[in-house]
């Protein structure tokens, strides 16, 4: 009995440690990005179309909301029909290993297919929507993977009392199941527009490079992580550097306000959908 006090407290204390590894690393990595951008963070250099990078940030905001407004529903369906409906025939095997496959792809493999498909055989060019489908595919199995162990955590007490009560299968799931299952599918959502963000090859090949403000999501266009990388890699001017820690700054800040704003979002829904039983 005192080993195991002895071991859980040594555990506990590990754990700890770990724990405040992280968010201390996290803070330098933020205050350093912060410190490094010389200033050159203000009001112009976000809102002006010509020396700041509005247009990077109109074009990185418009996809992320396609590729998840595209993905979202058809990798929540996905999940619901592999974790509710589908049971577990050779054929249902086989797709999940399809999925985990697609998850494991090099992100330059689908900036090639959407190259070849959604830029020359659909003759989208280079665009915001051939961009976001090519990224609505990449993070598919992103969103089933995730949203389908958050379903799988449900009990199936929740299942079984509502059926009793005479609700149908279908009932069940919208009004119980997928309720108790929101914070998996906030995570899921999270997890994809990070990755949204944070791609450049698939973009690249995509979405352009352009500077000018787009118009519509069928302009070309360059996001906040091409204009990142293509200060660093081209960096010329003393200047660049500093553009481009003012620019990781607004990335970082973009984050944090589309993750703040989904929980938000996901909240008053949760709230609505459980008002309603």
């Amino acid at each position: 009995m005192k080993k195991r006090k002895i071991l859980d407290s040594l555990m506990y204390g590990l754990m700890t440690t770990a724990m405040v590894v992280v968010i201390i690393s996290l803070l330098f990595v933020i205050l350093y990005i912060f410190r490094s951008q010389a200033g050159y963070l203000n009001l112009s250099f976000l809102t002006n179309a010509e020396t700041g990078i509005l247009p990077m940030i109109v074009t990185t905001l418009y996809v992320v909301l396609v590729s998840i407004a595209v993905a979202l529903p058809i990798g929540l369906a996905s999940a619901i029909f592999l974790n509710e409906y589908s049971g577990n025939s050779p054929i249902i095997r086989l797709l999940r290993l399809a999925i985990e496959t697609l998850a494991g792809i090099p992100s330059i493999i689908y900036g090639l297919f959407g190259l070849l498909v959604f830029c020359r055989i659909l003759k989208l060019e280079q665009s915001i929507i051939a961009g976001a489908f090519t990224l609505s595919i990449m993070i598919l199995p992103v969103i089933i993977r995730t949203t389908e162990e958050s379903l799988k955590s449900i009990p199936n007490s929740f299942r079984e009392g509502s059926l009793a009560l005479g609700a149908t299968k279908f009932q069940t799931i919208v009004h119980v199941v997928l309720p108790s299952a929101l914070p998996g599918i906030l995570t899921s959502v999270i997890l994809a527009i990070g990755r949204v963000i944070g791609e450049s090859a698939p973009v690249l090949l995509t979405v352009g490079l352009s500077k000018n403000l787009p118009r519509s999501i069928f302009d070309s266009g360059r996001t906040l992580t091409i204009h990142l990388y293509y200060l660093t890699n081209e960096a010329i001017r003393p200047e660049d550097f500093g553009i481009a820690f003012a620019t990781a700054s607004v990335l970082i800040i973009l984050v944090i306000i589309i993750n703040t704003a989904t929980k938000i979002l996901t909240a008053n829904f949760s709230r609505k959908i459980r008002g309603s039983l």
